[in-house]
């Protein structure tokens, strides 16, 4: 099991992503959040398949700290049930020194 996460989310539009992105790097869950505007999903739910326009943001954070940035991204999620999915990061195929500033970016009080 890798040391760093990458956790990737959907949101309802980039305005609705960025304020919870801004609150997640201000509060030291995660060093840095990409967002990506304009995605469409094609998903089931309560038994009707739905088209949504939403974008796509993707947290970069470590081990320690993934359990408390998804707990938080929940509280801050206008959806019942929001899409937060965890990913190990290939320590191996990844630089060094970016995986270093993820440690020093995230706060140690996770």
């Amino acid at each position: 099991m890798s040391k760093y996460r990458w956790i990737y989310t959907t949101w309802p539009d980039a305005a609705l992503a960025r304020a919870a992105g801004q609150t997640l790097v201000e509060e030291g869950l995660c060093a840095c959040v990409n967002i990506l505007p304009g995605m469409t999903s094609v998903y089931r739910w309560q038994g009707a398949v739905e088209t949504a326009s939403e974008a796509v943001m993707i947290l970069k954070t470590n081990a320690a700290a993934a359990p408390h940035a998804v707990k938080r991204l929940v509280t801050l999620h206008p959806y019942e049930e929001p899409c937060a999915v965890g990913l190990d990061i290939d320590e191996a195929a990844s630089a060094p020194a970016f995986l270093a500033w993820i440690d020093a970016a995230v706060s140690k009080n996770t």
